[in-house]
């Protein structure tokens, strides 16, 4: 089912999100859900949050675009992005490479605006997964960039708080008009 994405302006998003501490039939049917929901607004994530829930779980997909990383690591072993895709994750943990860069984001929750952010290059994300294994990604390019962004979201962080000052500044008129439109404040 195809669920409301939330939009900027909503509490929410603005809160850091409570740990996943079961596995049930409603979380995997959330999930499910969350995919399409995804999907159908053509992103390459979405965290829980996004869609009203106050718990720390994303998805990501970016196996549209194989090119999107220069290597990936699953467990200290090299591997493919169709061998992850679709990426689930809840409560993760991240440590960010030294490097960093300048890409374009945008986000579900705030159509219409996209800018360049400055993030970590690299990151190594330590990812509980459903079945409670875990996985330890090690990335770059398009997918750490999800996974940092996905996971800012899981604590109340949105691409647009890391823009430079004179960004946010010229963004504040169009972000608050967003913000009433979807009638929070």
């Amino acid at each position: 089912m195809i669920l409301p994405i939330v939009q900027y302006g909503h509490p929410i998003l603005r809160q850091r999100c409570k740990p996943v501490t079961e596995i049930d039939d409603s979380l995997q049917q959330l999930v499910g859900d969350m995919l399409e929901t995804m999907v159908d607004a053509n992103g390459v994530g979405l965290a829980a949050p996004q869609v009203g829930v106050d718990l720390r779980l994303a998805v990501v997909d970016v196996s549209h675009d194989p090119e999107c990383i220069s290597y990936l690591r699953v467990n200290g072993e090299d591997a493919d992005l169709d061998s992850i895709m679709p990426l689930i994750f809840i409560n993760p943990e991240l440590e960010f490479g030294e490097e960093k860069e300048s890409g374009p984001e945008g986000c579900l929750s705030i159509r219409g605006i996209r800018s360049e952010v400055r993030r970590p290059l690299d990151v190594k994300a330590t990812l509980p997964q459903l079945d409670g294994s875990t996985l330890v990604v090690e990335t770059d390019g398009l997918l750490a960039r999800a996974i940092q962004h996905e996971t800012d979201h899981l604590n109340g962080v949105l691409f647009t708080d890391r823009l430079p000052a004179a960004i946010k500044v010229a963004m504040r008129n169009r972000l608050k008009k967003l913000a009433q439109e979807f009638g929070e404040s």
